[in-house]
């Protein structure tokens, strides 16, 4: 494979790319709307069944529909993979504001905090670490998902893993490896966050 440090590297870019900007429009969709329904403790239903839906989805058949709606290319693979990112932001979102404490939840609003100051001071700071817990469960999905983005036009290190035949065995080792040390660095840095936002007596678990 000629010049395969710069194609990793490109590929790599493009990788990252993709998978942080489905993320990135998970995030927006998802974290807000998790944590309001949590906050009003409605909407378990939906936290649940978005969850299920979110397992039970094939990666594939995900991106395989976005083809049918959206043809090829960069954002039909960022909408199938904000599809896929999205129920874990939202399940973990919900239950770590409605899990939060309700002796402090009334004792903000004794104190005459507004439900929105209640939310952004007292139940998301409670929760964050459940929060970073379901970011990282999403990210460590989504660029693990966008290798087999190849197959719409995506891009990325899995033009290289699905394409043998033009880069080689040793180019797929070396994409292969990309990709996992991409999604290894992301869970172990978003890991390191959720430990610090943890509360002091939990940070071991």
């Amino acid at each position: 494979m000629p010049d395969h440090a710069g194609l990793l590297l490109s590929k790599t870019a493009e990788h990252i790319e993709l998978s942080f900007a489905a993320l990135g429009i998970a995030l927006v969709l998802a974290l807000p709307l998790g944590l309001w329904l949590g906050h009003r403790h409605r909407g378990l239903f939906v936290a649940v069944s978005v969850s299920s839906l979110g397992r039970a989805l094939p990666s594939v058949a995900v991106i395989a529909f976005g083809i049918t709606l959206l043809g090829v290319g960069f954002w039909n693979n960022t909408a199938a993979l904000v599809v896929l990112a999205v129920p874990p932001i939202l399940t973990n979102a919900y239950f770590a504001v409605d899990g939060v404490d309700a002796n402090a939840v009334e004792a903000a609003r004794g104190m005459g905090l507004t439900e929105l100051q209640i939310l952004l001071r007292i139940e998301l700071p409670l929760g964050l670490a459940l929060v970073v817990a379901g970011v990282r469960i999403a990210a460590v999905f989504v660029i693990a998902t966008a290798t087999i983005a190849a197959i719409a036009g995506g891009g990325g290190l899995g033009e290289i893993i699905v394409n043998q035949a033009s880069y080689g065995l040793a180019g797929v080792v070396a994409a292969s490896l990309c990709v996992s040390a991409l999604a290894f660095l992301t869970a172990l840095a978003l890991g390191l966050v959720r430990r610090a936002v943890s509360p002091r007596g939990v940070r071991r678990a």
